[in-house]
């Protein structure tokens, strides 16, 4: 039974969640502040943690800076629709994934499952897709591995939310057609789940820039604009 960490200020959604995760199947505890779970992340850590970014005493962007210091353990970030510059912050912290309010539960334990199948692959090769396996995905020098969403480029792995991993993977599945912006949004959020066309442009540019760190000449996503975006095979 996975332990999981839930950190938010919304007693509605501590109440809430928590009851939904413990029918999962999770071992949930539930804190109202950051400050309050730093304590107990470091002396008693769970297998994964959620963290509300604004809440009082610590947020959640500085409980993660404090957790980084001495922990990798997967973080799920619950955000505000407008939060956009906190949701790149986080991610750039070492952030696993984030989860624009409101949400769905079932959404959210999608996203649980998917980081923490993720998280015990890292002991064989950390985000690298494992060789060998039917559902992996070659596309050129990209390597997706769906059941890992670990991702390389050139060999090298490239670290991708699971918001990310699942456009990216709709994208390579048929190199050369478009996907609309409606299409990636049904590929990474629960159909309960609505979306602007913003959201999916800003995954798309954070995609670009993280297989540009590996890869300066990285250009396999291509805009179609009023229309979408397309993979393109190099």
């Amino acid at each position: 039974m996975a332990k999981i960490f839930l950190v938010d200020d919304d007693e509605n959604i501590l109440t809430s969640v928590s009851m939904f995760l413990n029918e999962e199947g999770y071992d949930v505890e539930v804190f109202h502040d950051g400050h309050s779970a730093l304590k107990a992340l470091k002396e008693t850590p769970p297998d994964l943690a959620v963290f509300d970014v604004k809440m009082p005493r610590m947020d959640g962007l500085e409980l993660l800076r404090h957790l980084r210091q001495s922990s990798n353990l997967p973080v799920i970030f619950l955000t505000s629709k407008d939060d956009e510059i906190d949701e790149a912050i986080g991610l750039n912290m070492g952030a696993d994934d984030y989860i624009t309010k409101p949400f769905s539960q079932r959404l959210l334990g999608e996203r649980i499952k998917a980081v923490l199948r993720r998280a015990a692959s890292q002991g064989q090769t950390p985000h690298m897709p494992q060789e060998g396996d039917d559902n992996i995905i070659k596309r050129g020098r990209l390597v997706l591995d769906p059941n890992r969403h670990a991702c390389s480029w050139d060999n090298m792995a490239v670290r991708l939310t699971v918001t990310e991993f699942l456009i990216l993977e709709a994208l390579a599945r048929r190199p050369g057609f478009v996907k609309s912006r409606d299409q990636l949004m049904d590929a990474a959020y629960d159909d309960q789940i609505y979306v602007d066309d913003r959201t999916i442009d800003s995954h798309i540019k954070r995609l670009r820039k993280k297989f540009r760190r590996v890869d300066k000449s990285f250009d396999g996503i291509e805009t179609l604009y009023g229309v979408g975006y397309k993979y393109k095979e190099s």
